[in-house]
This record gives structure tokens, C-alpha cells and sequence, in this order.
């Protein structure tokens, strides 16, 4: 079979490894641009390790990009972590079409950051899905799906490195082979149960220590390692990582002032929030590197009773 494959980063490096480990051929390979400053794409490098032509197009909407891909005479277009648009007219130029990868059990959570809000919402599970891409956001019919639980203190890196990414690239491999066998069935979206949400970024991830405990923790999990859930010290940004949640379980139990930190300890330090406390095993200040908060506190001089977010 011969894939046109469009993708980025580690997840689409390890797609076109599978692909080809399979035997198939991936005939192009079309990703993001490079950016100044920063390493050429994973899935880039690996493409032209393989003497595999790379297109890094401004646009995939454009008549350029259909002749691209129409003069590779793919079997199958695979979309692995895709962010630039492709309309309906460029994903049906190969034979069989193409099919797409989104790790969330649609129609739930559509969007760019469908790995960060089920974990941030306190879900139990989440999965993945293949689909057909439509000029709907995420809205096309869908090939099949698979469903993994959330741990009730696992982290969004968690569910989605130990699971979401590797179900993910057998997944797409599964589903190619249905495709070309003629034996793949595509339902529509039920889009009464539908849900979209958009990016979750630096607005999104600051902490308000007067919410519950729970809503503070799951937010926190939800965006470890990215974003980065984050409060304010000294008028910059605080990220927190690691955090595991303690409960208030009676009356004469008491947290401390609202997003103050209420100890200290050899590894960790715990910062109240309505009904428990937060303990926190790393953290990133302003443009440092992540550390210890024992040490940070040491290094910064602030310590119990130091007050967070204002």
C-alpha cells in the first residue's frame, strides 16, 4: 500500500515507522514548517533518513498541494497529529481517501486539546479514535475506536504517552488495513452527544486556589506536563507538576489560608485549597528549569504562610 502520510513530531515519526516496518509505502510526507530556533520535525527527519520526499506547505487548500499529492498515487491518506487544515477536495485525491487520528472518543471533546480536558473534567476514561476527515471539525464518520480508563490521579502525559500514543499508531495501522481490504464501515457522529473545546493554553491552566481541591487537582494533572497549570509568586509564574491531593476529612482539620503554603517538608510542599491541600513534588519558576520545592523554597526564601496568586 502507498501512504501519503501527513503528520508531526514523535507521534508521526512513530506512524511512519510503523508503516513502513509493515511493509507499506510511504510515498510523501507532508509537515509543518521548520520554525527558527528550534530542531527540524522528528517526523521530517525521519522521512529524509528513508529518502522519503518531504512538503512543508504554507496551505494545504491550495490547487499546489493537490497536484503534490495527486502525483504521489497514494493507496491511503493518514493524518497522525495534524494541525494544518485539509480540505475535503485534498483528502479524497488518494484511492482510498483518507483517515485521521483523534485521541478522544468523538463525538466528545472535539478540539486541539482533546488529551488535556477529559483528565481536567475528572473523566474515568478517555480513548481515541479513526475517522474520515470532513470539513468539519473532527466531525467526520468513524472508523473505529478504542477506550482507556484515566487513573484517578494520573497525569494528561500519562494517559497519553503510555497509551493514547501507542493505541494511537496501531490504530491508524489497523484501521489502513481495513480500508484497503474493502472490510472498514464508517458511522456517522451522533452529534447529540457532541462537545467541542478549543486550546488549552496559559489562560486556561491558571489555578484559582478558591476552587475545590478536587477542581484545583484535576486541573493541575490535566496539564502536566502541557501546559503547565501555573499561579502567580511575586508577581510571576509558578507551574506546578507532580501533585498528588489531600482531603479534609472533619471539622478540627485545617488547611491554612487559601493558596498559602501550608508546609514544607524534605521533598514536597503542600499549598491549601478549598476542602484539602495540594502537595506539590515539582515546579518551574518564571523561566527556570523544573525542581524541588524544598529547594526552591530555600533558594527563593519563601516558606509557610507564603501566599500564591495574588
Amino acid at each position: 500500500m502507498r501512504i501519503a502520510l501527513l503528520g508531526q513530531q514523535k507521534f508521526g515519526k512513530a506512524v511512519l515507522e510503523g508503516f513502513v516496518e509493515r511493509g507499506h509505502t510511504v510515498a510523501g510526507v507532508f509537515c509543518s514548517a521548520d520554525k527558527p530556533g528550534t530542531p527540524p520535525d522528528p517526523i521530517k527527519v525521519a522521512a529524509e533518513s528513508r529518502g522519503i520526499p518531504v512538503y512543508q506547505l504554507p496551505s494545504l487548500k491550495t490547487a499546489h498541494a493537490r497536484e503534490i499529492l495527486r502525483g504521489l498515487d497514494a493507496d491511503l491518506g493518514v493524518m497522525a497529529y495534524v494541525l494544518q487544515f485539509a480540505p475535503e477536495d485534498f483528502v479524497a485525491i488518494p484511492a482510498h481517501g483518507t483517515i485521521q487520528y483523534h485521541p478522544s472518543l468523538l463525538p466528545r471533546y472535539r478540539g486541539p486539546s482533546a488529551v488535556n480536558w477529559p483528565v481536567i473534567r475528572g473523566d474515568a476514561s478517555t480513548g481515541l479514535t479513526i475517522f474520515r476527515p470532513t470539513d468539519g471539525l473532527d466531525e467526520g464518520p468513524i472508523i473505529l475506536q478504542k477506550e482507556t480508563p484515566i487513573g484517578p490521579a494520573e497525569t494528561m502525559g500519562g494517559v497519553y504517552f503510555q497509551r493514547l500514543f501507542p493505541m494511537g499508531v496501531a490504530a491508524l495501522l489497523e484501521a489502513a488495513e481495513l480500508v484497503a481490504g474493502g472490510r472498514a464501515s464508517a458511522t456517522p457522529q451522533d452529534d447529540s452527544h457532541a462537545s467541542y473545546e478549543g486550546w488549552c493554553r496559559a489562560p486556561e491552566a491558571r489555578i484559582n486556589w478558591h476552587n475545590h481541591v478536587d477542581i484545583v487537582f484535576n486541573l493541575i494533572r490535566g496539564c502536566d506536563p502541557a501546559p503547565g497549570a501555573w499561579t502567580l509568586l511575586n508577581g510571576k509564574k509558578l507551574q506546578l507538576f507532580d501533585v498528588r491531593k489531600h482531603v479534609l476529612r472533619r471539622f478540627s482539620q485545617t488547611a491554612g489560608d487559601i493558596g498559602a503554603i501550608a508546609s514544607v517538608g524534605d521533598r514536597s510542599l503542600c499549598i491549601s485549597a478549598q476542602g484539602g491541600q495540594i502537595e506539590v513534588f515539582r515546579l518551574k519558576y518564571a523561566e527556570g528549569e523544573k525542581q524541588p520545592p524544598p529547594q526552591f523554597c530555600a533558594e527563593m526564601g519563601v516558606g509557610v504562610g507564603t501566599l500564591l496568586g495574588a
